[in-house]
């Protein structure tokens, strides 16, 4: 096995998720999510952009909803060089020349498939999946999952990513689906505008997701509530931030993992630092 590539083993009885095992090399990694990028968000466009051309990171893990919204590979359309898909595909592919990046599909981009990954340079990874990094595991998903109490949304989340209903709604005319994600989108203004409060993480299930998959820190995104939550024993829930470099203020964070320098992959020392995407 080539030591420089991150290398991802089956489950096995104790850790039913993939499990990735950082390489050597790496040295700094990089988690990033909810940036729902999408024609007219070019504030953010530009800021992720730069982001992902200077990060001095070994990895970039994409924890979901990179798009606002995902409605087959066939969205990506070489030709229509100003179409954001096109536009991300191109800074993808060239960040891939020199650092790996990972992505986990969220709530908006779950359709995204394995052709336009591999157009991008992107390894896709399952939702949870475990890394192994500085001698200790991560735990790592969107969020979504662990909404327990949002039993509307978990019901149609179990509808929408069966394979039964993803066959038939890719079998649709491209502009039908896009028709049908524009409807599903309008809904969900409505009912942010109506002042639902959306529930959160069920820190339960969370706790038990951890000692599952012997981690003691969950990363994830989906509730773009960034914060740092101890769930006792040890355990902590840490959440990243969405983007919207349009923000008042703008909301660009990074979160990193920095081996320390006196230490190697097989001893735990990690830093974990919430930074700018302007200072990665």
């Amino acid at each position: 096995m080539n030591p420089s590539v991150p290398q991802v083993t089956t489950p096995d009885a104790a850790v039913p998720w993939p499990l990735l095992q950082a390489p050597p090399r790496w040295r700094n990694i990089d988690f990033i999510s909810d940036l729902h990028l999408q024609d007219g968000a070019t504030a953010t466009f530009f800021a992720w952009q730069d982001f992902m051309q200077t990060t001095q990171a070994d990895a970039v893990f994409i924890l979901g909803d990179l798009f606002e919204v995902w409605v087959g590979d066939d969205t990506y359309q070489p030709e229509e060089a100003q179409a954001i898909e096109t536009q991300c595909a191109q800074v993808l592919k060239s960040a891939s020349h020199r650092l790996e990046i990972f992505f986990m599909h969220g709530n908006r981009d779950f359709l995204l498939g394995a052709e336009f990954a591999r157009i991008c340079g992107m390894t896709l990874i399952d939702d949870p999946a475990v890394l192994e990094f500085a001698g200790q595991r991560w735990l790592l998903s969107h969020g979504d999952a662990l909404c327990l109490m949002d039993t509307d949304y978990m019901e149609f989340r179990t509808q929408v990513r069966g394979l039964k209903w993803q066959h038939e709604f890719l079998a649709q005319p491209l502009e039908r689906r896009r028709e049908i994600a524009n409807a599903l989108r309008a809904q969900s203004e409505t009912r942010k505008r109506s002042g639902v409060v959306y529930s959160d993480v069920d820190n339960r299930e969370a706790c038990n997701w951890l000692r599952t998959s012997r981690a003691s820190h969950l990363i994830h995104g989906h509730t773009h509530k960034p914060a740092d939550h101890e769930l006792g024993a040890g355990l902590r829930r840490v959440v990243l931030s969405d983007w919207d470099a349009a923000g008042t203020p703008p909301r660009m964070e990074v979160l990193r993992l920095t081996l320390n320098a006196d230490s190697s992959h097989h001893r735990a020392g990690c830093t974990i630092r919430r930074i700018t995407a302007d200072l990665a």
